[in-house]
């Protein structure tokens, strides 16, 4: 009788320990799993992005936008975030996002002022303002053009300026600066045909104000002498004879062989021929 006694209780401690044995291995794998899928640990991040960039590298933009959200906010100060603020702005501006592009790399240059990316952050932030006037450069013959807001090409030469001023020995200050020319170039000449498309409609004031504009903002720029021409040409017809000497002294001097200076011989030729 006490050896069946004893029998059934080993038996039971057996099923105990069994039971115990089960769960105690499965708390162990639940807890291993838990930290394992933790989103804010560094494996699960080192993951994410690696999926994020395969996908900018294959041209999944939208896919990648969403990984990339996610890292900078749950990478938020580290440099692992900061690249992914980066990585978020070009994703934001190769699907056109230009707002978004912008926004975001405002975010990282008042964030991350002593970034070594700086340079970067600042080139990316002159291409995406850059790009978006690109195609209105070719297009300053069309008859709205006293209505274009060349807020864009502006904040794309002040990036641009800034990354070359800041940042000399940069990889990108040298295309930086020859954007720098382009786009001071493009704006004086847009600033020019304003103004002869003020004066061929008669508006002699708007004509000489944007003429003006050109002379002071961009007095490297080919056509200043056209702009100081123009300048002359619409204090004339305003009767400010002051004004008009002024221009016209200015232009003699810096462009005594301008077609449109005193002794060019040209002054009633081709200038206001609209481009």
């Amino acid at each position: 009788m006490f050896v069946e006694k004893s029998q059934a209780g080993r038996a039971t401690f057996s099923a105990l320990l069994g039971a115990f044995t089960v769960a105690l291995a499965l708390g162990l794998s639940g807890c291993g799993s838990s930290i394992k899928e933790d989103p804010n640990s560094q494996q699960a991040l080192d993951k994410l992005y690696a999926d994020a960039k395969d996908d900018l590298n294959s041209g999944s933009y939208d896919r990648a936008i969403k990984s990339l959200e996610k890292i900078e906010g749950r990478a938020a100060g580290t440099t692992m975030g900061q690249q992914a603020t980066l990585d978020l702005a070009w994703a934001y501006y190769k699907t056109a996002e230009r707002a978004q592009a912008i926004t975001t790399l405002d975010r990282f240059i008042k964030l991350n002022p002593s970034s070594p990316a700086m340079d970067y952050a600042l080139y990316m932030k002159g291409i995406v303002n850059f790009n978006e006037d690109l195609g209105l450069f070719g297009r300053l013959a069309n008859q709205d053009v006293a209505e274009r807001d060349q807020q864009a090409s502006r904040e794309a030469l002040l990036s641009f300026r800034q990354l070359v001023e800041q940042y000399p020995e940069s990889k990108y200050a040298a295309e930086a600066q020859m954007r720098v020319n382009f786009i001071t170039n493009t704006l004086a000449a847009y600033e020019i045909h304003v103004a002869r498309y003020y004066y061929n409609r008669k508006a002699y004031v708007a004509a000489a104000n944007r003429a003006q504009t050109a002379v002071a903002e961009f007095q490297n720029a080919p056509g200043i002498e056209e702009a100081l021409f123009i300048m002359g040409e619409s204090y004339d017809k305003l009767g400010l004879v002051q004004l008009r000497d002024d221009a016209r002294r200015v232009l003699d001097k810096n462009f005594p062989n301008s077609e449109y200076a005193s002794g060019g011989g040209q002054r009633q030729k081709r200038w206001w021929k609209i481009w």
